[in-house]
Parts: C-alpha cells; sequence; structure tokens
C-alpha cells in the first residue's frame, strides 16, 4: 500500500520539481517556458472537457426539437419548383394534430418533396408548436454525427489556439535566451579567442 502511494505521488513530485526545483543550469526563462506549457496543457484539457459538454448540449436539444415536431401532410395549390428553377416556394395548405386546416407557403427548405411535385400533390411536411412549418430534424444518427462533428471541432480549434500561444511563447522566449547568449559571449568570447 505504502509503495502505490509513493508511486502514486511521484509523477507530481517531478512535476513540481522539473518547474519550481533548484537547478543551476535552469534559467528563468526555463522556468517560465515549464509554467507556459503546464498552465496551456490544463486550458486545452478545460477546452476540451467544455467541448465534450457542448456537443452534449447540441444533441440535447436537437432531439428536444425533434420529439416536438410533428409530422402533417400538405396538399399543394400550385405546381412545385423543378430543380433548376429560380422559385423555392409553393402555397400549400395542411391540416393541424387538433384538426384545424392551415394554409401557407411551403419552401424548399420545409417541405424538400415539394421539387417536380404536381399541383393537389400530398407531400409530408414538420410542424412546430405553433403549425407553422419547420425543417425536418435530421434523424438519430445525423445528430449524433452533427454533436461529434461540433466537439471535434472546437477540440481541434482549442488545441490549433493551444499550440499558437505556445509557439508565440517559445519564440519571444528564444529571442532573449539567443540575446542574452550574444551578451554572455560578447563578454567571454574574447577572452578565448584572438580576434578583436
Amino acid at each position: 500500500m505504502r509503495g502505490s502511494a509513493r508511486r502514486a505521488g511521484r509523477p507530481l513530485r517531478r512535476l513540481t520539481r522539473l518547474l519550481l526545483g533548484r537547478n543551476e543550469l535552469r534559467r528563468p526563462c526555463d522556468r517560465i517556458e515549464g509554467l507556459v506549457v503546464a498552465s496551456l496543457s490544463a486550458a486545452f484539457l478545460t477546452l476540451a472537457v467544455a467541448a465534450a459538454v457542448f456537443a452534449g448540449r447540441l444533441y440535447q436539444s436537437q432531439h428536444a426539437m425533434a420529439a416536438h415536431a410533428r409530422t402533417a401532410v400538405a396538399v399543394l395549390a400550385q405546381p412545385g419548383p423543378i430543380a433548376d428553377s429560380q422559385t423555392t416556394a409553393v402555397r400549400a395548405t395542411w391540416r393541424l394534430p387538433k384538426g384545424t386546416q392551415r394554409s401557407g407557403t411551403l419552401t424548399t427548405v420545409t417541405a424538400p418533396a415539394i421539387y417536380d411535385a404536381s399541383a393537389g400533390a400530398s407531400v409530408p411536411v414538420w410542424l412546430d408548436r405553433s403549425g407553422q412549418p419547420v425543417a425536418p430534424p435530421p434523424s438519430p444518427s445525423g445528430m449524433i454525427a452533427l454533436a461529434l462533428f461540433a466537439g471535434i471541432t472546437v477540440t481541434a480549434g482549442a488545441a490549433l489556439a493551444v499550440i499558437l500561444c505556445y509557439r508565440l511563447c517559445r519564440m519571444v522566449l528564444d529571442r532573449h535566451r539567443l540575446a542574452r547568449w550574444e551578451s554572455a559571449w560578447a563578454a567571454v568570447g574574447p577572452q578565448w579567442t584572438s580576434r578583436r
């Protein structure tokens, strides 16, 4: 039991020694770089967890919207647009779940089946709570794919931002290291070489 507790504490102790330990060869800018790496790693892990939560919430909201949408059958009052047409909307009538008849405009977004449909054709349509046509909800696999894509995209964006921050910090620190090295060499170099 004691050995496993010691082993569990070793990585933290090593990280602390790496960042804060006393070493005559470690420069202050090396300590700063270690702190930047630790901070950026913590920021990335936080953003990755936030991306997972965001993806879960996105899936839940899409699932809730799909649960509240109801299907109905609309009858077109005029022919639907052809595939190359500029027209994307037609007049139609549909019945609400309570039996009330409504009329309005269906677009190719709210009712994709209106393409090449003739006047009087019946097309499926999705309605919101107020009885207005809405875009069809994605399939369950489509909801999962969209949530995964959003989570992966946010995580990849966070990784890119962390990498860019590290590169920028490293560039500034390397310039500082080079300037210190050049000034130290300017003081010591003439003693070692005969060139003046």
